[in-house]
């Protein structure tokens, strides 16, 4: 079980690392040796092409959901994720129903991930983007823009870089 714990955690990191901007964090969670689109290969690529892609949109936000791990021996496994995600858009806030197939390996120890094949369901625009709304200044109210995800060191200078 402990396995699959660690594993189930490599998911929840990498939602947090997505959402925070740590790219650090974010590539620490894949094997040294990832391959990136067809022909990049390690954390450094893989860390640029993160870079392009979260420079392309605002504020994320990643809950993952059901996940079904299927161990293929010691040092090997597979998964498949679900995850609402919640993105800004320009002017725009999209939810998306998104499908991860990740394959998994333990290298030194430590589960990461070796591939994240994203799939979407679909993405659907709402009426209104919540982080155009004014300051909530909670609890004095519970509706309004809060204070993530400006409130975190490292998407303060993911942000800063640009």
């Amino acid at each position: 079980m402990s396995d699959l714990e660690e594993i189930r955690q490599l998911a929840y990191r990498y939602a947090l690392a997505v959402d925070s901007r740590d790219l650090e964090t974010l590539v620490s969670l894949f094997v040294d040796d990832v391959r990136v689109g067809r022909d990049g290969i390690g954390r450094a690529a893989l860390r640029a092409d993160f870079e392009r892609q979260l420079h392309a949109v605002g504020a994320t936000i990643l809950h993952v959901t059901n996940h079904i791990i299927d161990l293929d021996g010691a040092d090997a496994a597979r998964g498949t994720v679900y995850c609402r995600g919640e993105i800004e858009l320009g002017e725009q806030w999209i939810h998306q129903a998104i499908l991860y197939l990740d394959t998994y390996a333990r290298r030194d120890g430590k589960w990461l991930f070796v591939r994240r094949i994203h799939k979407l369901w679909y993405g659907a625009a709402v009426a209104i983007n919540p982080r155009s709304q004014p300051p909530a200044e909670w609890p004095r109210s519970q509706i309004g823009r809060g204070t993530l995800p400006e409130e975190w060191a490292t998407w303060r200078d993911f942000w800063k870089k640009s």
